[in-house]
């Protein structure tokens, strides 16, 4: 890291950025060409969860083991100054690196739906087999994580 005032190592703190953050952004290699998506999700303090469609691009990049990057951040902010040099922005943000795997277990695919809820204060539920069906769960276990943090004054 190159700012290395801005490097947040502890993972308590990390922890507590991801909890405030409303979006990951995902990023595979899809045909030889990045590809990048934001998705909602929900954080156990070991893995990232993700839902969607039980088809389509995200799946298919979905190869067994698949390596997969993540970004989210919270308290973002444009900080103004009285030059144009003198603007920065505001952020804590996280970046981090994992395996993808599909949640073919019914009770493990629910658990994640709760835990993607519970990261938005919402509440947990009873999924009916027809959501259920039609519900794609993603896990990427977190392999590797970093995070930094620029709050001027």
């Amino acid at each position: 890291m190159r700012r290395d005032e801005r490097e947040i190592s502890d993972r308590r703190e990390i922890d507590r950025i991801i909890r405030r953050a409303t979006v990951c952004r995902l990023a595979f290699l899809s045909r030889g060409e990045p590809y990048l998506v934001p998705v909602s999700f929900g954080y156990d303090g070991d893995a990232l969860y993700f839902h969607c469609a039980p088809a389509g691009r995200k799946l298919d990049m979905l190869s067994p083991g698949a390596k997969v990057c993540f970004e989210l951040e919270a308290d973002v902010s444009v900080v103004s100054a009285q030059s144009a040099c003198g603007w920065t922005m505001a952020f804590s943000s996280v970046i981090g690196w994992g395996t993808a795997v599909l949640v073919h277990d019914p009770a493990q695919r629910k658990a994640a739906l709760d835990t993607i809820m519970r990261q938005y204060d919402g509440p947990a539920g009873a999924y009916g087999e027809k959501i259920l069906g039609r519900t794609a769960v993603v896990r990427i276990g977190i392999e590797r994580i970093g995070a930094k943090c620029n709050h001027p004054q």
